[in-house]
Parts: C-alpha cells; sequence; structure tokens
C-alpha cells in the first residue's frame, strides 16, 4: 500500500474508495492525489461557515441541492460533521431514483446517522415538510437547468445564513438576448452580444451578476472568487454569500437597471428582489 500522509487522520479510506479518490488496494494515484486536493480547496471554504453556524447552535443543518452522488454532503460529514458537529444533519437532495438509493445504502454502512437524501427537485424541495423550515447552509454545485437559482429561492426561503454556490445552466439569459436582439442593436452596448458565441458568454456572465445583485439585495454579503480544478470543469465560478441583513435598495435598482438595459425585463420574476 502506498503512503496516505496526505490523507487528514481519521478519515474514512472506505468512504475514499466509494468516491475513487483512493483505488479498491488503498492507494493514491497522481490523479488522486489531485482530487483530494479539490477535496480539500472545497472544504477550506466551507469549513469556517459551518464553524461559524455551530458558534450559535450546535444542530447546524446543511442542504446539497443537485447533490448527484452526494460527493460534497459525504466529504464534509466525514471531514467535519462526524466529530466536531453530530448533532448536525446533511440533506442530499436529488431527483434520480438510483443515485438516492445508493446514499442512503453507502450512509447506513458508513455509519453516518446525521445524513438524510431526498428524491426531489429543488423546486420541489423548497415547500417539502421533510426538510425544516430553517436551514442554515445551503450549497449547490453544478445544479442544472433552473436549479441553481431555484436553489436561491430556497435558501431565501429557509433564511439560510450562508450559500455556496458553483453556477450552472446560464443559458436562459443568452436566449433572451438573442431573442431581444432586433430591439436590441439600437443599443451600441448590444455589441457585447451580437455574435452568438459572445451572447453565450456575455449571458453566463449577466446571469451570474444578476444572481449576485439578487443576493445582496435579501441583504446578502456577497464574495465571488475561482474553485480551481472542481471536477475539471469550465464552469469554475465559485460565489459565497452570507446574510448581514445589508442596504439592499441599491443593488436592487442596479438589477432592474441592467434588466432594462439589456432587454431582460422579462426575467424580473426570476431574479426577484423583495418589495420596495
Amino acid at each position: 500500500m502506498t503512503k496516505t500522509y496526505e490523507i487528514r487522520p481519521g478519515q474514512s479510506l472506505e468512504l475514499l474508495q466509494e468516491l475513487h479518490i483512493l483505488t479498491r488496494e488503498g492507494k493514491l494515484n497522481q490523479d488522486s492525489r489531485r482530487k483530494l486536493k479539490q477535496v480539500y480547496h472545497l472544504f477550506q471554504f466551507i469549513e469556517p461557515l459551518l464553524l461559524a453556524v455551530q458558534q450559535e447552535h450546535p444542530d447546524l443543518s446543511l442542504v446539497d441541492h443537485g447533490a448527484g452522488k452526494s460527493y460534497l454532503g459525504f466529504i464534509l460529514y466525514d471531514l467535519f460533521f462526524k466529530d466536531q458537529a453530530p448533532a448536525g444533519r446533511i440533506w442530499g437532495v436529488e431527483t434520480r431514483d438510483e443515485l438516492v438509493a445508493r446514499s442512503r445504502e453507502l450512509a447506513e454502512r458508513l455509519g453516518f446517522p446525521g445524513m438524510r437524501f431526498l428524491n426531489l427537485s429543488v423546486a420541489d424541495s423548497i415547500g417539502s415538510a421533510a426538510l425544516p423550515p430553517r436551514i442554515d447552509v445551503v450549497t449547490a454545485l453544478h445544479a442544472c437547468d433552473t436549479a441553481t437559482d431555484d436553489a436561491i429561492r430556497f435558501a431565501l426561503e429557509k433564511k439560510s445564513r450562508f450559500i455556496v454556490l458553483v453556477p450552472c445552466c446560464q443559458a436562459e439569459v443568452a436566449a433572451t438576448l438573442r431573442r431581444n436582439k432586433g430591439r436590441a442593436l439600437a443599443n451600441p452596448l448590444a455589441e457585447l452580444w451580437r455574435h452568438p458565441i459572445h451572447t453565450r458568454e456575455f449571458g453566463s456572465q449577466v446571469t451570474n451578476v444578476l444572481r449576485c445583485l439578487q443576493l445582496e439585495a435579501h441583504g446578502y454579503q456577497v464574495k465571488v472568487t475561482e474553485l480551481v480544478g472542481w471536477e475539471h470543469s469550465m464552469k469554475n465560478e465559485l460565489i459565497i454569500a452570507e446574510y448581514k441583513d445589508a442596504p439592499r435598495r441599491v443593488p436592487a435598482e442596479r438589477l432592474a437597471e441592467i434588466l432594462k438595459t439589456l432587454g431582460l425585463e422579462e426575467l424580473a420574476g426570476r431574479f426577484f428582489v423583495p418589495a420596495a
């Protein structure tokens, strides 16, 4: 067996094998070392948030939307909840039956009693009685279709203190820009998205800007950074929001002005802000 000095003491080797970070023989190769560094890199962003909540109450709660194989949830439970927050709970929300069943079986086998898995869409989870009325931390990494925005809506409904997003699927804004291009060409700014490749790239950028302004309009302080190398994805933007009851008027006004300037007024319901 090769050296495992890169692995944190007490971490479940069986879990790392299930996540294909360790081989079945318990070995680390170059690729798995890179994956392990990515896992720890992501954990470094989330651990301080968990500690901040834990200082207020021990039964912290986290919901991971679009959980897939619950890669993130299992790592967080193994590295933090298992020993430091045994009263805490993690819920993985996923629509695919087989992945939910697999995650439930793995959690039982590993002895992770604080993990729950729900076969729900993100939108349906907002009103689900299976989740408590308040959730401390909401995560959504590469949640597809409208799931990133549904996760934001979920977090706002649940009055979450922290929101962690690696945004995905910004096609709706790009499609709206494309559809309204003829009307918008009178505005010189339309040159930013006149060509199809620019429409896609600009639409992606605008989507995340609008998401940040929306969160700020709801009182969150927002930090945007890079999550380098996560799952080898080009979707590498990391948005971390903390509720601070911050001033809301200016970001709400700027969001509305951007929608108007770019001809995106029809998306005001998606990027909703509190009533003035």
